[in-house]
């Protein structure tokens, strides 16, 4: 006798108790929820805690509790839509991006990220170098950025392996624990005697919905050092850039605050000196994190360090012969 096949559905979703390990400890618990239930909205997250139905060690908690080592935690039944795979990368990409890794240990990965990609998916693109990361490295599930650069900006990147690992470089970010040197190549002739650019950064979101920052001195303390590396002529700078604070595009606005805008900046840059950067065949954002010197848990000192690339070696031999 034909009987009718059922349809396949995902089992019932049932109460989960998860015990929170020293690797675990310090994330907030709405962030932690949203890694547990994939493809939960958040404002079902929001819902769930203020409900009481997310309990830590039987208690209520607020989204901003932070986890202890020990807690036990309680996750109420959730049904979720089935979540979509992320997609598949190419193999070319991935290749590209496992020999820009150019450290690696149990607990960090330093990537020399490639300009033009973003270090994150969202805003209308489907993944970034995180994304691709975790992809080449699924035996790490809680891979996540310790810093960000912006995607036009290529250069030394670390991702921590683990959650301790994580909180130690937030630490030591925040500190004296990690020391970031960039290249940029900026308009003009810039000062020997300028070493400092001191401005306060404030962001400014415009109508458009761009995230834009501006020099104001409501802004947040901000200061850079700049060393020169190389003239050409008039025409251009390349310049070494260290900064103390880590303020969002703190190193683009500076150096347009001082008069000598990166090239291919297009939001902070010099359009005159971006055209006749493109004209000479270059047309990427020419900011390049080149080095990074950090102290890692056992307080040796790692130093990591890449150099910017064909493209930069190609414009630098043709400025150096330049004659407008």
């Amino acid at each position: 006798m034909k009987t009718d096949t059922p349809a396949s559905t995902s089992p019932s979703p049932s109460v989960r108790i998860e015990l929170i390990t020293e690797d675990q400890a310090g994330q907030r618990i709405d962030n932690f929820l949203m890694t547990r239930l994939k493809g939960a909205p958040r404002t079902l997250v929001y819902r769930i805690l203020r409900k009481g139905e997310v309990r830590v060690n039987k208690g209520r908690v607020k989204p901003e509790y932070r986890l202890q080592a020990g807690d036990q935690l309680r996750i109420p039944p959730v049904r979720l839509p089935e979540p979509d795979q992320p997609a598949k990368l190419g193999k070319g990409l991935l290749e590209h991006l496992e020999s820009c890794v150019l450290y690696e240990d149990k607990g960090l990965l330093i990537v020399n990220k490639p300009a033009g990609l973003a270090v994150h998916g969202g805003s209308g693109l489907s993944f970034g170098l995180i994304e691709a990361m975790r992809q080449l490295r699924p035996d790490c599930p809680q891979l996540e950025l310790v810093h960000r650069l912006d995607r036009d900006t290529s250069g030394c990147l670390m991702i921590a392996k683990k959650r301790s690992m994580l909180r130690h470089l937030h630490a030591a970010l925040r500190g004296d624990g990690v020391d970031k040197r960039y290249l940029a190549l900026v308009r003009g002739r810039w000062p020997t005697s300028l070493r400092k650019v001191h401005a306060p950064l404030r962001k400014n979101n415009l109508r458009s919905g761009e995230r834009m920052v501006e020099v104001n001195v409501e802004g947040k303390e901000s200061l850079t050092e700049f060393s020169v590396v190389r003239r050409f002529e008039d025409v251009a700078t390349l310049i070494e850039a260290r900064p103390i604070t880590g303020r969002t595009h703190q190193i683009r606005v500076h150096a347009r605050h001082a008069g000598h805008a990166i090239a291919g900046d297009d939001k902070y840059g010099d359009e005159d000196f971006s055209r006749l950067i493109a004209g000479l065949g270059s047309r990427r954002l020419f900011l390049h994190a080149r080095s990074l010197r950090v102290q890692l848990p056992d307080e040796q000192w790692l130093e990591v360090s890449a150099e910017p690339g064909e493209e930069w070696d190609s414009l630098l031999t043709k400025l150096e012969g330049y004659r407008g």
